[in-house]
């Protein structure tokens, strides 16, 4: 698929011009990054989806300096993982912030976000839940999701570095995908931090800036987030 047919697809879907562009921006950073399991393909299962709002729009219902906790309000989690990086990037902690969704499902590619965080100037910890999609190594029916675990760090020289990883050896979007199957993973136990599918993050301030010293220490090779 290409951008302009993945772009027009997801306009046809009935989202606002803002939202589709932030779907857009999701999954062609995906794409280009090769996360194929989270890119383009994931447009096709939205158009398979019967109960999709298009018009729902997340909520953060609680908010001190130091904790916010945001409700999906029936949106897509990538719409409200991108309202919520919105809103610590307008207004960032003076110190750290732990920020707790609730109904905020499917989140896609978490390194997205923490991304934008580090490119932000903040430190970033992301970690989702989803639906039991993976059985237990010995065998059984689903059990647990594919919980990612992403983090992003700012770096002076404008390279922020991201690690996005998955606890199972697939993510939930390679099984969508056919890049994976059911069996293969057992993620940890991130469903406790939320109610339902939702996820955690975590913000801070940095107060160092380590990320040129191990660039020039890997002379040259590559470090997790680089293209």
């Amino acid at each position: 698929m290409e951008p302009e047919e993945a772009r027009a697809r997801i306009t046809a879907l009935g989202f606002s011009a803002a939202d589709a562009e932030t779907l857009f921006r999701h999954f062609d950073d995906a794409e280009r990054r090769g996360k194929l399991g989270h890119g383009y393909a994931r447009i096709t299962w939205l158009e398979t989806l019967p109960d999709l709002d298009r018009h729902a729009e997340p909520e953060g219902v609680l908010a001190t300096d130091c904790f916010e906790r945001w409700e999906g309000r029936g949106a897509l989690g990538y719409l409200t993982l991108a309202a919520i990086a919105d809103a610590q990037l307008a207004q960032p902690p003076e110190h750290a912030r732990v920020i707790a969704a609730s109904n905020c499902f499917p989140t896609g590619m978490l390194g997205h976000y923490v991304r934008r965080l580090a490119e932000g100037g903040l430190v970033a910890l992301l970690t989702a839940t989803s639906p039991p999609r993976l059985a237990h190594p010995e065998g059984g029916p689903p059990l647990v999701g594919t919980n990612p675990l992403a983090i992003g760090i700012p770096s002076s020289d404008g390279r922020a570095l991201v690690a996005d990883v998955s606890p199972a050896k697939a993510t939930f979007g390679e099984v969508l995908a056919g890049l994976a199957s059911d069996e293969d993973g057992l993620q940890l136990l991130v469903d406790s931090l939320v109610e339902g599918y939702g996820a955690v993050l975590v913000v801070a301030q940095p107060r160092a800036d380590p990320v040129p010293a191990l660039r020039a220490a890997a002379a040259g090779l590559r470090l997790p987030g680089d293209r």
